[in-house]
Formats: C-alpha cells, sequence, structure tokens
C-alpha cells in the first residue's frame, strides 16, 4: 500500500482528537512566531545599545567602503550605507521625512557621528549625502537611510 493510500481499517479519529491536533499546531505556530518576535527584539535592543553608546567601528566603515565599491562596480552613483531606525532620531524622523533643512539636528548617536564625519571628510571631497525614509511600516517613517552620493554637480 503506497502511503497516500488510506488504509480503510483505520478507525477515525474523534473530533476531539482533531479539535486537539488543530490546537496543537496553532500553539506550536504561535510559539514560533512569539520566539521570532523576541529574537528580533534582542537583536534591536543589541542594535540600540551599540547605536547610542558605542562609535563607529572599522567594521562599520569597511561596510560601507565595501558598499560605494560595489555600487561603482554596478555603475551606480549613488549607495545605500547605512540605516536605523527612525525613533532613534529625536523627532522620530519627522524633519527627514518632510525634508527640513535642519534634519542633521535630529541625528543622534551613529548616525550623528557619521553625518560629522561626512561633513569633515567626504563632503570636502565633493560627496553628497541624502538622509530619507526608506519604508512606512503601518504608514509611519520606519528605518532611515543615509545615502552617499558622488554624481558631478548639476549644472
Amino acid at each position: 500500500m503506497s502511503p497516500n493510500t488510506l488504509d480503510p481499517n483505520t478507525p477515525v479519529p474523534s473530533a476531539e482528537a482533531l479539535r486537539n491536533e488543530m490546537f496543537e499546531k496553532r500553539r506550536a505556530a504561535t510559539e514560533l512566531e512569539n520566539k521570532n518576535r523576541n529574537s528580533r527584539q534582542d537583536e534591536l535592543s543589541k542594535f540600540a545599545d551599540e547605536f547610542f553608546n558605542q562609535h563607529v567601528g572599522e567594521k562599520e566603515r569597511a561596510t560601507i567602503r565595501n558598499l560605494v565599491t560595489r555600487a561603482l562596480k554596478d555603475g551606480k552613483m549613488e549607495a545605500l550605507v547605512y540605516s536605523f531606525p527612525s525613533d532613534f532620531c529625536s523627532d522620530s524622523g519627522r524633519a527627514i521625512n518632510s525634508g527640513d533643512p535642519d534634519w542633521p539636528q535630529t541625528l543622534q548617536g551613529k548616525a550623528k557621528e557619521l553625518y560629522d564625519r561626512f561633513k569633515e571628510v567626504a563632503q570636502p571631497q565633493g560627496y553628497r549625502l541624502k538622509a530619507m525614509v526608506i519604508n512606512f511600516p503601518g504608514g509611519v517613517p520606519g528605518d532611515i537611510g543615509f545615502y552617499l552620493n558622488w554624481e558631478p554637480p548639476a549644472s
């Protein structure tokens, strides 16, 4: 008998057994969902701690260089080099989202450090930095992206 063929002699499970099986499947799915949510929350908590309490490290600078190199190889003139939750801005990303020219004043932590480094090192070399909201979960600003651009100035 093939595994897909039902044995006519197999007893019919009770309705309670079917309900229990369905309940157990739902419980397992909920447990997995909770575990994944907790894992994401732990990752965000760790990221927030590093974002606000540590400096930009060599690993992050190397990642930015790699992203720029990859964009250049792909013939692009811009690269998304850093992202962080909009809640990490002092105004939850509102100034960036509305194009307020004073948006840099809302930056905190590593974002502020990266912006200051851009102003000191990259901008004098002809680079531009664009900050924008890159997603809108539930219709509200989600993550902020820093885009480094090296296009020639528009004439």
